[in-house]
């Protein structure tokens, strides 16, 4: 069992055995990304506050995606990884409860903020690199 839960053979063999409710009810699957970001807010003894401002998100957008009264878009999935400081396994696994695609280090972009993940740069520093890159910058 993978640290996310059941993994998929797992869950795959079930489903071929016709226990569909066994899956659908199953506690250990994907969290629901606002019970992610309170996990997370959680385990660092952070306040929600302080990731959104670490991750410059409007503070009132911020908080519908904590509540989940709004879906997030890649690039504020990213963000808030860089305001939680998670590292790159960490942020993969946001982006894939988010319902977005990993980063990917053959897509230029991608590769610059993977980079600054694996270096643990602070928001302002990636933003930084992507302009000088001339990529557009997360959140924008």
């Amino acid at each position: 069992m993978g640290e996310d839960g059941r993994n998929t053979e797992d869950l795959m063999r079930l489903l071929n055995e016709g226990a569909l409710s066994d899956v659908v009810h199953a506690e250990d699957l994907l969290p629901t990304f606002p019970n992610q970001l309170a996990r997370l807010c959680a385990e660092r003894e952070t306040a929600r506050e302080r990731v959104i401002q670490r991750a410059q998100i409007e503070r009132s957008y911020g908080h519908q995606l904590f509540n989940g009264t709004r879906r997030p878009s890649r690039d504020k999935v990213i963000q808030l990884a860089f305001g939680f400081g998670l590292d790159l396994k960490q942020t993969q696994e946001l982006l894939k409860i988010a319902g977005q695609s990993p980063l990917v280090p053959q897509v230029k972009r991608d590769a610059a903020i993977l980079y600054c993940v694996l270096h643990q740069l602070p928001l302002d520093e990636v933003q930084k690199l992507l302009e000088n890159f001339m990529m557009h910058a997360l959140g924008n």
